[in-house]
């Protein structure tokens, strides 16, 4: 799943979808092709999430993620004269850094139209950019070069997956909802090596650690009951990932068409139904920006796996707050995982997303 676009895209108003492909099974991938822009889809998104350490063992997190809206300029009236400034497509991208032993967390966003060439996703090029950050292809394997530009720092990354692709869900899609297109298409690379340096005004610390990568397109995605998700990426120290995502219902209940995707140590993936699974809240911090109160710590339970294991964060205010108003606010931060799988003690870290704590309905991811 992937986030809180609901997108700065709420800003033009969209109505008419009739004109995009919903996500519907039977798809068949293709890659490199798909690494990259499906126009056929409303909303797409590449997303980026991991946990570094300096080689004193300083803790940081980082999110990186672009998302692409198409817009129906068929009913709008476009005030550019030039082609090249239509709006037919807007791009979003979200930063942030999470200094876990400091305390600190930091995120920005840029919104922009093509123009030209101030944003956009090109195969031909293998890399897609907003403005100064940007994430390039530079093999067929998946390695990849990722670099970020902002006030307070500079990020470099190469990435280096360590496990293959994996497709979620059934027949090609991941289902969010009953009705057909209520899903999308996503593939993850879960275990990702990070090598890299942050870089600020006066020094230059190098980072490396574990990273994970979501990419989803789709036109409709949820159902029209859900309010909000939980998501979970999770990288064991045994080699194993998992990614679970609970929906919830305006009434605050977890929705049926929750699922998950659990990848052994081979790199085999197995699908999660909503049964197999239990997420349970813990403990709860409030928001001083936005009055949202975040579950930070949960209970996991996957019964088939033998896999019980406590979810927590050092840095508890990890809230992508939206001072604007344009992007709904949310909770995406880095956070580890501790306990047990199939009778052997296990820990792990990785992220965890909560949409639509801050107001009654959060699309995205």
């Amino acid at each position: 799943m992937r986030s809180s676009v609901a997108v700065a895209l709420l800003l033009l108003s969209l109505v008419a979808r009739a004109q995009w492909q919903p996500a519907l099974p039977g798809y068949q991938y293709h890659f490199p092709r798909d690494h990259f822009s499906h126009p056929d889809y409303q909303t797409e998104w590449w997303y980026y999430t991991g946990n570094l350490r300096a080689p004193d063992g300083h803790r940081f997190g980082f999110e990186l993620t672009f998302f692409r809206e198409a817009v129906d300029l068929s009913k709008q009236q476009i005030a550019s004269s030039s082609e090249i400034w239509r709006p037919d497509q807007i791009y979003l991208a979200h930063l942030a850094w999470s200094d876990i032993d400091g305390g600190q967390f930091y995120h920005t966003e840029r919104l922009n139209r093509s123009g030209p060439g101030l944003a956009g996703v090109n195969m031909d090029q293998q890399r897609y950019w907003n403005g100064n950050w940007q994430v390039r292809w530079i093999s067929k394997t998946g390695e990849q070069e990722l670099k970020a530009v902002c006030d307070r720092f500079t990020l470099q990354l190469n990435l280096g997956p360590e496990k293959p692709l994996v497709i979620h869900g059934h027949d090609g899609v991941s289902r969010k909802g009953p009705a057909p297109g209520e899903a999308s298409h996503y593939i993850s690379f879960t275990r990702i090596h990070a090598r890299g340096e942050v870089r600020r005004a006066d020094s230059s610390v190098s980072v490396e650690g574990l990273a994970w990568m979501d990419h989803e397109f789709f036109t409709e995605q949820l159902g029209s009951t859900v309010s909000g998700w939980d998501w979970f990426a999770v990288q064991l120290n045994n080699d194993e990932e998992l990614m679970l995502y609970r929906l919830r219902t305006k009434s605050g209940q977890p929705d049926p068409y929750s699922s998950g995707t659990y990848v052994d140590a081979h790199g085999e993936a197995h699908f999660l139904d909503a049964a197999e699974f239990s997420l349970t809240p813990a403990e709860y911090w409030r928001s001083r920006a936005s009055g949202a109160h975040y579950p930070v710590s949960w209970r996991i339970s996957v019964p088939s796996l033998q896999l019980e294991i406590q979810e927590a964060t050092a840095l508890k205010n990890q809230e992508l707050f939206s001072k604007d108003g344009i992007s709904p606010s949310y909770w995406e931060g880095a956070v580890t995982y501790d306990g047990s799988s199939h009778g052997r003690a296990v820990r792990g870290v990785g992220y965890l997303e909560m949409t639509g704590y801050a107001k009654a309905l959060q699309l995205g991811r």
